[in-house]
């Protein structure tokens, strides 16, 4: 416990040290293990210790979770990824979050989609945590059978270890309750000592926060000095470009903003497919 006492505080000085938008936060060499000693077989066996959980694949297509497996219609999400991993491997970043101006932008449906496309590539841990505490949605989306609040740790009150649920090898999904006061404790000192000591026992090799929207609460921003960078989801025919200029504003004069994704953009459906035959 001292060792990973120590690898906290020397992450959470480098982060600070290093928060000026553009820049990342310093992290420890080593790569994948380093956290745990640089012991591979000990993370593992941490990781394969989680709860698991399964999902219904017919339940994913339902909700339009489409990275499951690949194909076509993973495709525009593989590309997302690929793009999101060149930029954090250039900037050494790990934590991402994701959020929208307002409701129903579809960010959270984005959030899964990239969580299992990235999960795909077996070499990667990929971590979701669900901080939109007003309205969690997550584990409705995939219908989890689960009672995880990782809020919960967040405040103190549990230790996260037992809100976090892995599905297949490397995915680890830590859903969330309604949680009243959720400004209050994104921007506490309790809940950044608690993402920081996750990441340092994990090690995951990307973790994606789901947000809540930033124009209809405090949260996000109470929050984003936790983050290394983030994606701003606008939806097609809903977002305004005040809107989207606004957020956008507010987010780069804190962290880096690694694009904003148009979704629901119907006419773009079937453009650009192909696909190498059966």
């Amino acid at each position: 416990m001292e060792r990973i006492s120590a690898a906290i505080d020397k992450a959470r000085k480098e982060r600070q040290a290093g928060g000026k938008p553009g820049t990342g936060p310093a992290r420890a060499a080593g790569g994948r293990g380093a956290g745990s000693g640089g012991n591979e077989a000990a993370l593992s066996e941490l990781w394969q210790g989680l709860a698991t959980v399964e999902v219904n694949p017919r339940i994913l297509t339902r909700n339009r979770i489409l990275t499951y497996q690949p194909g076509p219609q993973a495709t525009p999400f593989d590309v997302m990824r690929t793009k999101l991993l060149h930029e954090m491997r250039s900037n050494d970043w790990r934590r991402i979050a994701i959020t929208s101006p307002s409701n129903d932008c579809g960010k959270s449906t984005i959030c899964l989609n990239l969580a299992f496309s990235l999960a795909r590539q077996s070499d990667l841990r990929v971590m979701v945590i669900e901080l939109d505490l007003r309205r969690p949605s997550l584990a409705r989306m995939m219908r989890l059978q689960t009672d995880t609040n990782f809020a919960a740790a967040l405040s103190g009150a549990a230790p996260a270890a037992g809100h976090i649920r892995r599905h297949g090898r490397n995915l680890a999904l830590a859903t969330s309750h309604v949680t009243p006061n959720s400004a209050e404790l994104l921007q506490g000192v309790a809940a950044a000592h608690v993402i920081d000591q996750v990441e340092t026992l994990y090690r995951p090799d990307v973790m994606l926060f789901d947000m809540p929207p930033m124009l209809v609460a405090d949260d996000t921003m109470a929050f984003i000095d936790q983050v290394d960078a983030t994606l701003l989801i606008a939806a097609a025919e809903s977002s305004t470009m005040d809107e989207v200029t606004r957020c956008k504003q507010d987010l780069e004069a804190q962290t880096n903003l690694v694009g904003v994704v148009l979704n629901k953009c119907r006419y773009a459906e079937n453009a650009g497919t192909y696909d190498y035959g059966s």
